[in-house]
């Protein structure tokens, strides 16, 4: 009976923060996090509606205001309809 609870409490947990990770994302992260990135950006507005899109998909920004896209390979493979990268 306490193998049965204790695996209930394992799957249970596991689901919940399956759930936490997305709405972190959505919550200051990439609020913040592209707020710094894009704030050389020449185009401020554009530059975080397309960071925020990405950071919500990959969960990640890379650090700085340009380049260091080897920290997050998923924003950085990320590709508009014209092949050209998405993200900023």
């Amino acid at each position: 009976m306490k193998l049965f609870f204790a695996t209930l409490l394992l799957c249970t947990l596991r689901l919940s923060s399956s759930f936490l990770e997305p709405a972190m994302a959505k919550s200051g992260f990439c609020t913040k996090k592209c707020a710094n990135r894009c704030s050389k950006a020449a185009v401020q507005d554009r530059c975080k509606k397309y960071c925020g899109i990405c950071c919500e998909e990959c969960k990640c920004v890379p650090s700085g205001t340009y380049g260091n896209k080897h920290e997050c390979p998923c924003y950085r493979d990320k590709k508009n309809n014209k092949g050209k990268p998405k993200c900023p």
